[in-house]
């Protein structure tokens, strides 16, 4: 099921319904409700692979119950391991199956040994690279006794499958979202009317924006050697909204229909197109995947503490695995690696956390060398996402070779002029609601009900004409 469907617009207000009507004064019935409804929502889409979750829900539960009864160093440090195995096994089975066995056949046969090997026709579980880590950071976590493990098996399942992030994230911590399954919910009408406004902003991204920007980018990346330089360069542009789109409008939709149900998710996006340097963009991006990198592989390995050769490892290293935690492809590690050189000379000159606040925080306008820094990092950005949405690397190479050729100076051919007028329209109301959660969070107490009911009536009907179709999200592959 996905959340621009009719199927999801019927399904919530009956869980809604149900959750605040009938159950309301029952925590542990609204809590089975949660989770029955989570079941529902991911088996619409392959009901076998409910049983992957339910084993992870099972071996996490029990391995963190274990960690809390034994003292011993041995049994705790099993358990874990236990906990690691299983979880990564089943990701990189059915992720990185494939990928493997054809690599070390291509490696066998480069040395000029032959070999039979045989791949397997493997569905790829929706969601499996976001629960799975979900999962995964409750056990590390009560291993490192930062976290007490629960004894209610209904609130940790729910946990691990609560529907609204449970395809795409954010990836919850189980010290933030585990407690609030424990403490008894009131219906909330602010936090319920923020919920559905980030929901409609959130629809807008993924149906007005990133759907419409689809159209021009799958035709020219799929169609790549017919197009000239400049219409590589549009292609590689309109993508960058596309996924931005994509992706945060995801993570809106997903934040806002948990306020419905009076639980609060972290952030995930924060205006990352604003950032004035690679660092700055990575700590605007994906928040919870870069937070969980962080802090379960990069200060474990010694983070910043050792020698200039340990920070260069240890960058490269999260960085390569960011890119192959996105999909079983050359491209991708292309992509994780390419963002870790950007990152690397502001890590080696100390300048990494130069620009914290907010861009043009006091100002309508960035200065001139504030708007210099979004433009090249922008464009940086832009340059990369060309691997990410590439085929192969053969078919990034033959882009980017075309994009720097004399070509590059023609007009782009079959540009969309209103969508990309859109887009502008787009990019002035996040810039305008930068400061914000999300871009029109303050539109409440800012406006005029008459202005905030025809802005509202607005966005809803450009939801509804550019929505000609049933787009999956971008990221329901990794």
């Amino acid at each position: 099921m996905i959340f621009n469907s009719i199927d999801f617009a019927i399904f919530i207000p009956i869980v809604f319904l149900l959750y605040w009507f009938v159950l309301q004064k029952h925590l542990r019935l609204q809590n089975v409700l949660i989770l029955v409804a989570s079941y529902v929502f991911y088996g619409w889409w392959d009901w076998r692979f409910l049983s992957l979750i339910i084993c992870s829900s099972v071996v996490d539960y029990s391995m963190a119950l274990l960690l809390q009864k034994h003292e011993n160093k041995n049994i705790r440090k099993l358990a874990l391991w236990s906990s690691i195995f299983f979880n990564l096994g089943l990701l990189g089975f059915f992720k990185y199956y494939n990928f493997f066995i054809e690599n070390f056949s291509s490696a066998f046969t480069f040395f000029g040994g032959q070999i039979t090997t045989h791949t397997l026709h493997i569905i790829l579980p929706v969601g499996i690279s976001f629960y799975t880590f979900q999962t995964l950071s409750y056990t590390i976590d009560v291993y490192n006794k930062k976290l007490e493990p629960t004894k209610d098996f209904i609130a940790f399942s729910a946990f691990v499958a609560f529907f609204p992030q449970l395809v795409a994230g954010p990836i919850e911590r189980a010290k933030n979202l585990l407690p609030q399954f424990y403490t008894k919910r009131n219906f909330d009408y602010t936090q319920a009317t923020d919920g559905l406004r980030q929901i409609l902003w959130g629809l807008f991204k993924k149906v007005v924006i990133a759907d419409t920007c689809a159209k021009y980018a799958n035709l020219v990346f799929n169609n790549s050697d017919q197009f000239s330089g400049s219409t590589l360069v549009m292609g590689a542009l309109f993508f960058t909204f596309q996924i931005y789109g994509d992706f945060s409008g995801y993570s809106d939709i997903a934040i806002g229909t948990s306020r419905l149900f009076g639980f609060n998710l972290h952030r995930n996006f924060a205006f990352p197109y604003f950032s004035r340097d690679i660092s700055e963009f990575w700590r605007r991006w994906h928040i919870s995947l870069s937070t969980w990198f962080r802090d379960y592989l990069y200060i474990p390995l010694g983070g910043s503490r050792g020698g200039t050769w340990m920070k260069v490892r240890n960058t490269l290293i999260i960085f390569i695995v960011s890119g192959f935690w996105h999909g079983a492809n050359w491209t991708f590690i292309i992509w994780g690696a390419l963002n870790a050189l950007y990152f690397l000379p502001l890590l080696l000159l100390g300048k990494n956390r130069k620009n914290i606040t907010i861009v043009a925080q006091n100002n309508l306008f960035p200065s001139i060398s504030e708007f210099v820094q979004i433009v090249s990092t922008f464009g940086l950005t832009v340059f990369a996402w060309i691997f990410f949405r590439a085929n192969d690397l053969q078919h990034a190479f033959q882009y980017i070779g075309e994009i720097f050729s004399p070509s590059i100076f023609s007009i782009p051919e079959k540009f969309p002029k209103k969508t990309a007028l859109l887009i502008l329209l787009f990019v002035g109301i996040e810039w305008l609601g930068r400061r914000n959660e999300f871009a029109i969070e303050d539109m409440n107490p800012r406006f005029p009900i008459m202005i905030r009911w025809v802005s509202y009536l607005l966005i809803i009907g450009a939801i509804f004409y550019y929505s000609g179709s049933e787009q999956q999200f971008i990221y329901f592959q990794f």
